[in-house]
């Protein structure tokens, strides 16, 4: 499964954003909710799911979108199911890091 990824860093902040390549272009809409997985946020490089997780461990801010890239993120314990929303059946997750 091959998953787009694009890392932003400023200052001691580490932006990572996701998405399932089959997802990247698409807007995603339910009731209230209209998402743009836009290729301008998501669009980096294109690499495998696990390197795609990997990369959780070093970010401050994680942006998840896919059905398969949040499913490895839950099963690794980076989010937890109940943090996750599904939009027009695709999942979505938000990471933040705090620190103290």
């Amino acid at each position: 499964m091959e998953v787009y990824v694009k890392i932003r860093r400023w200052g001691g902040q580490v932006l990572l954003a996701a998405c399932d390549a089959d997802v990247l272009g698409r807007t995603l809409q339910d009731s209230d909710i209209v998402f743009e997985v836009k290729e301008e946020f998501y669009k980096g490089f294109k690499t495998n799911l696990e390197e795609a997780v990997n990369l959780i461990e070093k970010s401050t801010i994680v942006n998840l979108v896919g059905s398969k890239i949040v499913k490895k993120a839950i099963e690794r314990g980076y989010v937890h199911p109940e943090a996750v929303i599904e939009i027009s059946g695709v999942l979505h997750a938000q990471i933040v890091k705090m620190q103290l």
